[in-house]
């Protein structure tokens, strides 16, 4: 199950995702859906400028 798992999200790294699109692996549609329904990580950015500043 974990291998299953494991497999369908490289199925969406972008590394691979443009290569299985043009080969009809995966949607278009799946690929939006994926990137829309992406968690809000804005949180945990960190501004560079700050960081300097700080050091």
């Amino acid at each position: 199950m974990r291998l299953n798992q494991a497999l369908e999200e490289k199925k969406l790294d972008v590394r691979l995702r443009d290569r299985l699109v043009a080969d009809g692996k995966v949607s278009h549609g799946d690929v939006q859906n994926y990137l829309q329904n992406l968690p809000d990580d804005g949180e945990n950015v960190a501004n560079e400028d700050r960081a300097r500043e700080s050091n």
